[in-house]
């Protein structure tokens, strides 16, 4: 039987000629990526069990991204990105994308694409369970705990099982209503969170081909939410312009043998789905929004390496370009590319951070911000009993915040609606 494009990558960076689904394998790493978080931990970790005196196995292969608390006041989380500081300076680490430099980016996931560090055919470690979002690029990307990530550092090698794959086939047109985020709720509404527990969930079809690489990164950002190892799309004329443009460095690209062998096959029609919404307190927690047109929100947030790129934002500002909000909006772009994007790029005149401003939102510094909730001072961070309807990719209780605040996961669309209206609103009736 042929082998899946993950099965292919994996069985290159094993050394062998194959790999099949439940198989045990070394393989070699090419990036891998940590963030304020996990970084400290994992090094830690690193010098325990290599010594205190260790260096990594390869210093061009360490992405370090502060981003998740990082514009706060908190000494904790203060403290943490002065350790990252300490370790690039003792490990001689160049690429360090530190806060408070010309260098700094933001969002981890969206500023590795940017910077040229996602390339097809690839192996991408990262301390962060939306590491897969790097799959849309037609590599292998997963997160690992900071034991694995410690592992990594010092020997350049992991020890993982090769995952089954399910394939996800949505063929067809794409609505102008509808975006990545819909597509992945529903299909994570539809197998459950732990629907692909250490598998692969690859995407395919003509709706995919057509879709721009950061709506890729949408669908491949959330499959951890189904308990997927990793996301894949197999890289093409897209991926490649996308790559080319941010580096120079060779890539591999890989496909489905014809006759590749696969979990489960689902298949979709893109022109029979509508937009969606995941109700508290799970991604599973499907709902077409028409079905939540009663349900009081006094929250929005735009943002998240989810929903915080310059697509994202396009989106919402068709919207917002016409209608003031009426409820408290938060906006957070992903990275500082993103955030000139907004300033650079115009509608009618008016660029969509003036119309963002004009509408009433509040704009904050590219970071995860309220995402992970963080401490009290983070940007747009939910508060006792606030209902939020966001762009997030999580909405377990005290994710953005107090514990006793809900989350309603949607795509930029429906949260600029909902923003713009009051209410849980479908973006299809600004689609007339």
């Amino acid at each position: 039987m042929g082998m899946t494009i993950t099965e292919k990558i994996l069985a290159k960076h094993s050394g062998g000629a194959s790999v099949s689904p439940g198989e045990n394998i070394w393989i070699d790493v090419d990036v891998l990526m940590t963030h304020d978080v996990c970084g400290p931990p994992a090094f830690a970790i690193f010098k325990k069990q290599f010594g205190e005196h260790a260096k990594v196995w390869d210093p061009e292969k360490v992405v370090i991204i502060p981003d998740h608390y990082i514009f706060t006041a908190d000494k904790h989380a203060n403290r943490n990105v002065q350790l990252l500081r300490d370790i690039v300076a003792e490990q001689k680490l160049p690429h360090f994308y530190d806060v408070g430099t010309e260098r700094y980016k933001g969002v981890c996931h969206v500023a590795l694409p940017e910077e040229g560090w996602t390339r097809p055919g690839e192996v991408l470690f990262g301390t962060d369970s939306h590491t897969c979002t790097a799959g849309a690029f037609g590599q292998f990307a997963t997160g690992v705990g900071n034991t694995d990530a410690a592992f990594i550092l010092g020997t350049g090698k992991i020890w993982v099982k090769v995952p089954e794959t399910m394939r996800f086939v949505i063929d067809g047109e794409i609505p102008p209503y509808l975006m990545g985020k819909d597509l992945i709720l529903q299909i994570i509404g539809d197998i459950c969170v732990d629907g692909a527990a250490y598998r692969t969930m690859e995407f395919a079809g003509t709706a995919i081909e057509a879709m721009s690489m950061e709506e890729r990164m949408t669908l491949c950002n959330m499959v951890i939410e189904a308990g997927g190892k990793n996301g894949v799309i197999a890289a093409d004329a897209t991926t490649e312009a996308f790559v080319q443009a941010r580096t120079n460095a060779g890539y591999e690209i890989f496909h489905n043998d014809q006759d590749a062998g696969f979990h489960s096959v689902y298949h979709y029609q893109a022109e029979d789905l509508q937009p969606m919404v995941a109700r508290p307190h799970s991604p599973d927690n499907k709902a077409g929004v028409r079905e939540l047109k009663d349900v009081k929100v006094n929250r929005a947030y735009i943002g998240s390496c989810t929903g915080g790129k310059f697509s994202d934002f396009l989106a919402a500002a068709e919207i917002l370009k016409d209608h003031p909000v009426k409820m408290d909006t938060f906006v957070v772009p992903a990275t500082t590319e993103v955030s000139n994007q907004l300033r650079e790029t115009n509608i009618n005149g008016r660029s969509l951070w003036q119309i963002f401003e004009d509408a009433g939102a509040q704009i904050g510094q590219p970071s995860c911000a309220a995402c992970l909730g963080g401490p009290d001072d983070t940007f747009g961070r939910l508060n006792a009993d606030e209902v939020c309807v966001s762009t997030t990719n999580r909405n377990f209780p005290g994710r953005m915040g107090s514990k006793s605040a809900q989350v309603y996961l949607a795509s930029p669309y429906t949260v600029a609606a909902t923003a713009a209206t009051g209410r849980m609103t479908d973006p299809r009736e600004f689609f007339a």
